[in-house]
């Protein structure tokens, strides 16, 4: 082989070498990334972007930002991500409301679930508190269920949001009980809870992260879990189906998302950070004693799970009749 060849050859190596398309995953990040949570501070999502920020900045030596973007039961924040540069450098944290649920409550909106997002992974699912203010003359699902309906619609149920799952949880349990409550629509649970605690509103259901600091206090009463079964860190605290709604479960999960078309190498380290850090025992344990439970998936697995999760809730919100123009 002559100098030329030789000097040919050993370019384009060179050149392969300095390709882009390895490198920018192995770069990913080389500045702050933002984590977008459509609430107000306080809520669930927030909890758990605040959470997970600290130790994915600790891991990527980075800056992790939380940015709360509240608005329409987290469409404002959700449409605000998905037109956002599919670089990684901003996401979403998001719960069921947001992603599966909106779909289906609202006539006008600004993303398709499906179709303008990356899913990277889920991160928990928290079960609902049934809570009321204390001053409420109630200490059983039973007892609140007979005292509502003496009441005659007057009691107020805080909603954290038209349309939101801690919504649609009440619309299902005053539908298979009979009672009637007058929703209070609010920007997200923490404004919700913030009302029940100060005798504005009466009774909410609500993610057990969130709302379980307030039961501790003593602002809040708790009557009962919505999960399936006993939450371990409250044992003696009834399901809300043990207690004679018979087959009633509802819950929040929580999600991460990227932009449409976020390069897969990107979505894959993302997806291996958050697991492990969410997989982290202190970050693990910490939640669980609050009652969210650490879930992850795949990313092909958040995708196939946010389409059937779509589905589902379909069917609740048209058995429900809610609907926002």
């Amino acid at each position: 082989m002559n100098a030329a060849r030789l000097l040919t050859r050993a370019l384009t190596i060179a050149l392969i070498a300095l390709a882009p398309t390895p490198v920018f995953a192995q770069a990913w990040p080389a500045k702050p990334v933002r984590i977008i949570v459509p609430y107000p501070a306080g809520g669930t999502s927030d909890i758990l972007a605040r959470t997970v920020s600290i130790k994915l900045s600790e891991l990527w030596g980075q800056s992790v930002i939380v940015e709360n973007k509240p608005g329409a039961n987290g469409n404002v924040g959700a449409e605000f991500v998905a037109k956002s540069p599919a670089d990684g450098y901003t996401v979403l944290l998001a719960d069921v409301g947001a992603i599966a649920i909106s779909p289906s409550v609202y006539t006008k909106l600004g993303y398709d679930p499906n179709q303008d997002f990356s899913p990277v992974t889920m991160v928990a699912y928290s079960p609902h508190i049934l809570a009321v203010n204390p001053s409420v003359p109630v200490k059983s699902v039973q007892e609140l269920i007979a005292y509502s309906k003496a009441q005659n619609g007057k009691m107020n149920y805080a909603a954290s949001s038209v349309g939101s799952a801690p919504h649609l949880a009440g619309i299902d349990f005053a539908n298979r009980t009979g009672t009637q409550w007058a929703y209070i629509p609010y920007k997200g649970g923490a404004q919700a809870i913030t009302d029940v605690v100060g005798g504005q509103a009466d009774v909410l259901f609500n993610g057990m992260l969130a709302t379980y600091p307030h039961v501790k206090s003593g602002k809040l009463k708790i009557l009962a879990v919505s999960s399936a079964k006993r939450v371990p860190a409250i044992p003696d605290v009834p399901t809300v189906a043990e207690s004679g709604v018979t087959g009633f479960e509802t819950g929040s999960w929580q999600g991460v998302l990227a932009p449409p078309n976020t390069p897969a190498p990107v979505v894959a380290k993302m997806n291996a950070d958050l697991i492990k850090v969410l997989q982290d025992p202190e970050t693990r344990d910490k939640l669980a004693a609050q009652g969210a439970e650490v879930r992850t998936l795949t990313p092909e697995a958040m995708k196939a799970f946010i389409k059937d999760e779509t589905g589902r809730w379909a069917k609740v919100v048209k058995d429900g009749g809610v609907k926002v123009e």
